[in-house]
């Protein structure tokens, strides 16, 4: 069985996703196998005191020595381990590189904002689109937001902001950051009528688990707007019993759903879908774009 590894180090969670990988009709599938989620909230350290430290170092070094063990005894090929915002921004990223290589074996490359949009591209989401529509994609993480717009199925245009759930927490979202954001989206949706959007990233696909809604249908503004109204009238503690999320997931979930109302009603956007994909699944199919032949 041919196997391939992602390893998203983000800036609220660490994620390993194992995937078996097989010759489907005419083209290249995977099937995930094993998807592991550790909160290691590296956000906290990174956009608050600019570095990480030496206990979330620790913490980070036998984590990735628990995922590269894991990756042997799956006999995975290929991988790839990549950290983003939180990592890009801590002053000791490039020597955690250096420590992750030399304790746990694992090559971890640190990330740009545009390289991280264009992971979560290789997704090819757009070959689900409807050709006679635009779509603007959505990918919210702790530390930033990656947009990019889809019309007629092909990408026209895509941006990384450093606005994310944790960076919100922490108070360390500035308002230029999100004045740019608008002023982005503004200009590069204008010309477009009766557009989409498409959301990824944990905190929708749980909002989007908790709508009820079929997969494949998209949720309305309304709804997503009902379900945040209803969050925000909980404590965190409430929100933790009430509807029984992770404790990591009920503070994030708040900013979240704010990024993405945000955006759809800066927008005029009045329905989102989610696929349920992410920066681990563009990775898987990065290597499969990278490493098998062409059919």
């Amino acid at each position: 069985m041919l196997r391939y590894a992602a390893i998203d180090i983000g800036s609220n969670a660490v994620r390993l996703l194992i995937a078996d990988i097989s010759l489907g009709n005419q083209r290249y599938e995977f099937k995930k196998n094993t998807l592991i989620r550790v909160p290691l909230r590296l956000g906290d350290d990174a956009f608050l005191n600019k570095e990480i430290s030496e206990r979330k170092i620790e913490d980070m070094v036998k984590t990735m020595t628990a995922f590269k063990n894991l990756m042997d005894v799956y006999q995975v090929s290929h991988y790839i381990a990549c950290a983003t915002s939180a990592m890009r921004e801590a002053g000791n990223g490039k020597e955690i590189v250096k420590i992750i290589k030399r304790k746990a074996n694992i090559n971890l490359e640190i990330i740009e904002g545009q390289r991280e949009a264009s992971i979560i591209a290789a997704n090819h989401i757009e070959e689900t689109l409807d050709e006679n529509r635009g779509y603007l994609y959505i990918d919210v993480g702790g530390g930033s937001t990656e947009l990019t717009i889809f019309v007629n199925r092909k990408q026209v245009a895509s941006k990384s902001f450093n606005i994310g759930t944790i960076r919100i927490l922490d108070n360390q979202d500035k308002p230029e950051t999100w004045d740019e954001m608008k002023d982005w989206v503004k200009v590069q949706t204008k010309n477009y009528k009766n557009l989409a959007a498409i959301g990824t990233g944990g905190n929708i696909n749980k909002l989007f688990r908790m709508s009820d809604e079929k997969d494949g249908n998209p949720m309305s503004f309304t709804k997503l707007k009902n379900l945040y109204n209803d969050l925000n009238s909980y404590s965190l503690k409430e929100r933790i019993r009430v509807f029984k999320l992770n404790a990591d997931r009920a503070d994030v979930i708040i900013p979240a759903s704010e990024i993405y109302l945000t955006l759809m009603k800066w927008t005029g956007i009045k329905q989102i879908y989610v696929p349920r994909v992410g920066m681990v699944d563009g990775i898987i199919n990065l290597l499969i774009e990278e490493n098998l032949p062409k059919i």
